[in-house]
Order: structure tokens, then C-alpha cells, then sequence
């Protein structure tokens, strides 16, 4: 029997970098938590103005249109635009509106916090935790996720909001990833 043939450390390091790099395009070839490069600006003048400038991939692109559409009548508020930015903005949103596995149901009012998947992301979160002065509701991304205006949530970019008490400070430590990952540290802030 023939012993296999080992690889050599140079040929093993850039086996690995291969694997890595083609998982990485893969994660992120429809990765509609994204924020594409092309905002538009009046998206973020109109829209990012109230709250988290959304990425279009966070709602598939029914709940998008329905949203544009129903502006007069803006989850409670008036936010209504002129024809032309309504139109530029439908056609971005359109045009990068999720499309992956996870956005495929177009979830009750068209909102991203009744979606499926960030009920279960943030199953674990208080109810008391979304009333916080400096949370103020689920859909306030940005004060726990500090990349969420560049459409990064991953849980290495966190921080923990002002006014949790002892219990769900203690949970929330539990619940951080570690600050290393095979040997390298990452970035984690509170």
C-alpha cells in the first residue's frame, strides 16, 4: 500500500486560503444584509432621516413596493415624497431587494422585525429590552449593531445597550461569541 503523498506547508497554506476566500464570495453573493454601494442619496436625506437606512435584501421585493406605495401611511406617520423619488427609490429597492432563502415570505405589514428570521436571532432579547430609552424598539438596529448603517450585524460588531439590568447584562455576556476565533482575536464591542 502506498503511503499518500503530504503537502507541503506552502501548498497546505494556499489550500486553505482558496477554501476560505470561496466560502467567504459564497456567504456574501446574496447577502441581502449588505448595504449596496449605490444609495442612492435621497434614501438616505428621506428614509435613514427616521431610522435605520434598511438594506433593500433585509424584505423581499413585494413588501418593498408595498412600503413605496403606501408612504401616506408610513407604519403611523406621513412620509409621503414626490412621484420621481418614490419612483428612484422603488426601482433601488426593487433592484436589490432580497432574494435568498431566508427572505422569501413576505412577512405580516411588510415589517423586517415580524420576519421569521429576526424573531429567531433575537428570540433570547427581554421585551423590556426593546422599551430601554436607548433602544426604544426593535426596529432601532443601530443600538446594538454598530455597523447596521453599513448593513453589518454580526454579532462581533455588537454593543450592549444602555439601562439593561444585572439579569440580562449577565445574559448578554453568555450569550457574545468568544473574542478569538482559532487563535486570532476579533473585534467585539459593548
Amino acid at each position: 500500500m502506498q503511503k499518500p503523498a503530504q503537502l507541503r506547508p506552502a501548498a497546505l497554506a494556499a489550500a486553505v486560503c482558496a477554501l476560505t476566500l470561496l466560502s467567504l464570495s459564497s456567504a456574501h453573493a446574496d447577502s441581502g444584509r449588505a448595504m449596496p454601494r449605490n444609495v442612492p442619496s435621497a434614501y438616505t436625506q428621506e428614509c435613514a432621516a427616521c431610522h435605520t437606512s434598511y438594506p433593500p435584501g433585509l424584505l423581499p421585493a413585494a413588501s418593498w413596493n408595498r412600503v413605496m406605495t403606501g408612504l401616506d401611511k408610513h407604519y403611523g406617520t406621513d412620509a409621503s415624497l414626490d412621484a420621481a423619488t418614490v419612483r428612484q427609490l422603488n426601482q433601488w429597492l426593487q433592484a436589490h431587494a432580497g432574494t435568498y432563502k431566508r427572505v422569501n415570505e413576505e412577512p405580516p405589514e411588510d415589517r423586517i422585525t415580524r420576519s421569521a428570521w429576526f424573531e429567531r436571532k433575537h428570540r433570547k432579547i427581554e421585551p423590556t429590552t426593546w422599551k430601554l430609552a436607548s433602544v426604544k424598539s426593535a426596529a432601532n438596529c443601530a443600538a446594538c449593531h454598530t455597523g447596521a448603517d453599513q448593513g453589518q450585524f454580526d454579532e462581533h460588531n455588537l454593543r450592549m445597550p444602555a439601562g439593561l439590568d444585572v439579569r440580562s447584562r449577565r445574559a448578554w455576556n453568555d450569550w457574545l461569541p468568544p473574542t478569538e476565533t482559532f487563535g486570532v482575536p476579533t473585534r467585539r464591542t459593548r
